[in-house]
């Protein structure tokens, strides 16, 4: 029997909506609820197989089942802004694919449904209605199937009634189940039932009497009394909500099943559709879609000798050179672009070698050549560039017009700065089917993939550069992200050395302590049981052990670090718990993870990253460096296996309170400036005016409170936020952020005007002019609103604080080069820079370290800079 599906399409695409996380693409555009609705499409497309399939959805405009009770039905809860926003979308993409989506004035989605489903049935159809809305259960028949998509640890799972399921589960037939609604009421869909019967009551009166007029008609034989008078008294509201409750099953709807068919899907389209919208992920499932290119024409493959000398020299003469370097292993080719006309592949074989090909490439970079890459530092071993090479960086250059993206790739850059849609490397290189050569192997493929990123790398300069200049932050570029990559690439090739011995020593203390402890807890809860296991923790501790507080959710006790330190004061036991997992992410994360990084010259090389964060921050990774625990001594153990190289020590030169103080200059507050010009402790002087004392009475309390409250304040923290911090209330916690803000009074103005700066223009600007976009401003939702508030005040703060290091570190690595030392950065962890020192350079090195440092801005305030050395990064730091 053919197959149709039908699809209430506001329905699923709000349930996409709430169970995929709020995200945009990179033109600022919400398409979550579009990406969880076309994963659940695309499911049901692959599990059903159907014949034929439509998607309803409710008109924009107000519809009414039952005109005479529109007030009801007219008091719906509106669609939050980044889901309404999203719908015209998703019919978009529908259209795209072909598929036929259905929508009637003055009805709703589900009179739609119910209307075709029946027709769908009288055609002799197999019919399965998908819907997040159990009002369609009434719809249920022995021919048409009512499936609710379920979405549990982010998987979407099917639950599927027939006739006999709704029986089962509800105690009632599918028509009758229309009327236990009618008599619980529907809060969600504007049904208001009948006061004081609930769903037990309403399902009982119901399997017993059939339907509201019955059960109306044989009252008295209701036993419940409390049912039987609500009935009796409401039962005019009892069948105005079994009307509203009753799904229209002939709506004139002017579609039928059998037009609905269901075609190819994965049209171009609908590529391209999907391109726009950035789901690289189902990419794949488009695979056999053609696109065709006039570019690819210009493609050609150069394996002759003298015509790689030929591309060489005309390259050398170009205005621009788009160049791609095409790696696995050792270089297969380059790709090589001068013009659209102009775009060669130069295969290394025969006498073309890679000695050759980098040898040119160097010569051109020498010589002055502008060529445009994708990410230097990836590739500057081959380049051996430095930062007064004419090399443009496509990556850097897109990450700082929008720092919210995740990836710069390519085809990203094409789509959002050139209005080309080309094929993705997903697209290109296809998963390999098996005993087929793998597509990664398949010269066409490399030379298609490595002609379209050097084409965009030629194209994507001009645009690139003049929306910089437009935008106000080309300086940004050039005098801070592109020198900066080479510095960056110089501390990775660099790494810094690790006692592997010693950090196997530390990661078998900690396995015994793991061991001792994990004992302790077995002993105190009377058994074994998975300490990792939330689930058997939460029963160990809310119900074996009786603890308070414990929150019951879908899979068990909540057991999250927030509920067991509320906890930890007054129970020893949740502190070992504590304290056991504590140690076993420092075993996993840190002893045995920072093991497998260690190369052969005893020294870890991980990777500076200048295009991960939103607010301009350096992040590291593989491993990640930054992130060491240093308030614990088993955390601070971890930094004592890092050292220098024989004849050299650490000096860390670290930056003092460097945001408050740009909060100062920023502000121009004038008490937070004297504060600090007279080289006062800044929370004690802030403690002194918020608790209205002379400073020299000031408690250790009140100044640990005022240090809370001082660094709390650049991160925009709330009433709330403040009393966890602190331990007090809320009205406590209020008080003391309103009398800091009596106290400095520009810092409150400067935090307001960065809010409303930041909400008319939609994002924010550091001193040096880098922009962090805020959509979360206009959201419709008030947490993520404040969340954008939040970083509104935040990120001028943060951004600025990152711009001054990394400034401080462009000048820092080019004077050790420029004076010809030895020593060189190792690190860069937040408002911290480690160098390796060598002993006889540990003067000149320290100078240069606190002058660069602290002349890498002019503010209000001096920037201050302390230095230590040590034999390895604990002691020093």
């Amino acid at each position: 029997m053919e197959k149709f599906v039908l699809i209430d399409g506001h329905s699923i695409l709000n349930r996409a909506f709430y169970g995929v996380p709020v995200f945009t693409n990179s033109e600022g555009t919400y398409t979550n609820a579009v990406f969880g609705f076309l994963n659940i499409l695309f499911k049901l497309i692959d599990e059903e197989q159907p014949d034929y399939l439509a998607v309803a959805f409710d008109v924009h405009q107000p519809t009414f089942r039952h005109e005479m009770y529109k007030e009801y039905k007219g008091t719906r809860k509106p669609m939050m802004p980044e889901l309404r926003e999203q719908v015209p979308l998703i019919k978009e993409v529908l259209h795209t694919m072909n598929i036929t989506t259905v929508e009637l004035p003055g009805y709703e989605a589900d009179d739609v449904i119910g209307t075709l489903s029946k027709r769908g049935e009288k055609d002799g159809l197999d019919v399965y209605v998908y819907s997040g809305d159990r009002d369609l259960l009434q719809l249920a028949s022995e021919n048409i199937m009512i499936c609710i998509p379920k979405t549990k640890k982010s998987q979407t799972t099917v639950e599927r009634y027939k006739p006999e399921d709704v029986k089962e589960l509800y105690k009632v037939t599918p028509v009758e189940f229309i009327d236990v609604k009618a008599l619980m009421g529907d809060s969600s869909d504007n049904i208001p039932g009948v006061p004081g019967i609930g769903e037990k009551g309403a399902t009982a009166i119901i399997s017993q009497f059939g339907s509201i007029e019955n059960a109306f008609e044989h009252a008295e034989e209701i036993t419940n009394t409390r049912n039987k008078n609500a009935l009796l008294e409401h039962y005019d509201m009892a069948q105005m909500s079994k009307t509203l409750a009753t799904i229209n099953i002939d709506s004139p709807v002017t579609v039928s099943p059998k037009e609905c068919v269901l075609g190819d899907i994965y049209t171009d389209n609908a590529l391209q559709m999907l391109k726009r919208l950035e789901f690289k992920s189902m990419l794949n499932r488009f695979e056999n879609v053609s696109v065709s290119n006039d570019f690819e024409k210009n493609f050609e493959v150069i394996r002759d000798y003298t015509e790689c000398n030929t591309v060489f020299n005309e390259a050398s003469s170009a205005d621009n050179i788009g160049l791609y370097i095409y790696i696995q292993d050792h270089i297969k080719g380059i790709a090589i672009c001068c013009g659209d006309d102009y775009i060669k592949y130069i295969s290394i074989e025969g006498f073309i070698t890679e000695e050759l090909v980098i040898s040119e490439l160097r010569k051109l970079i020498k010589n002055g050549a502008e060529i445009t890459v994708n990410n230097i530092k990836s590739n500057n071993s081959i380049y051996n560039a430095d930062r007064n090479s004419h090399i443009f960086d496509v990556e850097i250059a897109a990450y700082l017009l929008n720092p919210l993206q995740n990836t710069y790739d390519y085809d990203d850059i094409a789509r959002n700065y050139l209005g080309m849609t080309i094929p993705s490397y997903a697209e290109i290189f296809p998963k390999t089917k098996k005993g087929e050569t793998p597509s990664t192997e398949i010269e066409e493929n490399i030379v298609k993939y490595s002609c379209y990123n050097a084409l965009v790398m030629y194209k994507a300069r001009e645009v690139l550069e003049k929306e910089l200049k437009e935008q106000g932050m080309i300086d940004v570029y050039k005098n801070i992200e592109l020198p900066l990559t080479y510095a960056l690439y110089d501390m990775e090739q660099a790494g810094i050395m690790v006692q592997a011995d010693r950090l196997k020593i530390y990661g078998d203390k900690l396995q015994k302590n793991i061991e001792i402890l994990e004992q302790e807890i077995y002993d105190e809860a009377k058994h074994p049981f998975n300490i990792n296991s939330p689930k058997q923790l939460g029963e160990i501790l809310f119900v074996e052990m009786g603890l308070p507080g414990g929150k019951k959710t879908k899979t068990g006790y909540s057991t999250s670090a927030s509920v067991l330190e509320k906890l930890e004061p007054e129970y020893p036991f949740v502190s070992k718990i504590l304290e056991y997992r504590q140690l076993t992410k420092l075993k996993s994360t840190y002893a045995d993870g920072l093991a497998t990084y260690i190369g052969e010259d005893s020294r870890i090389h991980g990777k500076f990253n200048q295009t991960i964060t939103a607010t301009g921050r350096i992040s590291s990774t593989e491993p990640n460096l930054q992130n060491i625990p240093v308030r614990m001594a088993l955390g601070r153990e971890i930094r004592k296996v890092f050292v220098p190289k024989e004849e050299c020590v650490f000096l860390d030169a670290d930056y003092s309170q460097i945001e408050l103080r740009i909060l100062a200059h920023m502000s121009d507050d004038e008490n937070l400036i004297t504060a600090y010009k007279e080289s006062k402790d800044i929370h004690a002087a802030t403690a002194s005016l918020v608790f209205k004392v002379p400073i020299e009475e000031v408690t250790k309390e009140q100044r640990s409170n005022a240090k809370a409250v001082n660094f709390g304040i650049v991160y925009g923290i709330s009433s709330f936020g403040l009393s966890q911090d602190l331990s007090i209330s809320k009205k406590e916690a209020e008080k003391y952020i309103n009398e800091y803000f009596e106290s400095y009074p520009g810092i409150k103005q400067y935090l307001d005007n960065s809010v409303n700066d930041a909400k008319t223009k939609g994002y924010s600007v550091t001193l040096f002019g880098r922009r962090r976009p805020i959509p979360e401003l206009n959201s419709g939702n008030f947490m993520q609103r404040q969340f954008g508030e939040r970083v509104a005040m935040n990120s001028p703060i943060q951004g600025t604080a990152a711009d001054i290091m990394k400034i401080a570190m462009i000048n820092v690595a080019e004077e050790l080069k420029t004076k010809k030392l030895k020593s060189q950065i190792v690190l860069q962890v937040h408002d911290e820079l480690l160098v390796e020192t060598y002993n006889d350079e540990i003067d000149t090195v320290k100078d240069i370290l606190v002058r660069n440092m602290e002349e890498a801005a002019k503010l209000h305030v001096k920037l201050e800079v302390e230095v230590k050395e040590g034999s390895n990064w604990d002691e020093a730091h």
